[in-house]
């Protein structure tokens, strides 16, 4: 009798190991797939952080190249005529469906239109910035309604002037746009369009 109780014991105990070792790797698996899920978390917070701080890096030097458009700037006059010393086309680029113009995205394309030596260094050296203005015309030339897209409107409270027969003052319309690289080759692109009387 007592060795049947012993056989009986001994095989619960082979049993009992069995599902230990089971339920061990159940937790390890779980572990793993935890620590991986906790590793891509951390990547895509990562990225998230580098594309914050590369749009505010563009969002000043989207300020600092309109400064060109105010006066004493670079293109205060010289809107009428192509400038690729400024980045500047006096005709609206080529872009792509989401409208980004082609020559952000080639250096070949980029050298016909500006020079790489504007390209803007961010705040900390491996983030650079690459822009192009252009004036949304069709030619190069003066501006016209026919062949510019222009926005026409009265200056805030100009209503008096409409009724006494003075037409608003039109603007033509130009688009800068910017292209940001930085760190682990994230990219982003940037876009703001803003007029200039005529």
């Amino acid at each position: 009798m007592r060795r049947a109780i012993r056989a009986c014991a001994a095989r619960q105990r082979g049993v009992v190991l069995i599902f230990t070792l089971m339920v061990l790797v159940i937790l390890t698996i779980g572990a793993v797939a935890l620590m991986r899920s906790m590793g891509t978390s951390l990547f895509s917070a990562g990225n998230l952080a580098f594309r914050r701080d590369l749009t505010s890096q563009g969002e000043q030097a989207i300020s600092n190249v309109l400064t060109q458009f105010e006066a004493g700037g670079a293109l205060v006059s010289a809107t009428s005529n192509d400038a690729p010393n400024l980045n500047y086309k006096a005709s609206a680029l080529p872009t792509n469906a989401q409208g980004v113009p082609t020559a952000l995205f080639n250096s070949t394309a980029f050298n016909a239109v500006g020079v790489a030596t504007n390209d803007i260094t961010g705040a900390t050296p491996d983030v650079t910035m690459r822009y192009v203005i252009d004036r949304l015309c069709t030619t190069s030339g003066s501006s016209s309604t026919t062949s510019c897209v222009q926005s026409s409107a009265y200056p805030p409270g100009g209503t008096a002037s409409a009724s006494a027969g003075i037409p608003a003052p039109t603007a033509t319309v130009y688009r800068l746009s910017v292209r940001v690289s930085g760190p682990r080759s994230t990219q982003i692109y940037l876009q703001t369009t803003f007029t200039k009387p005529d």
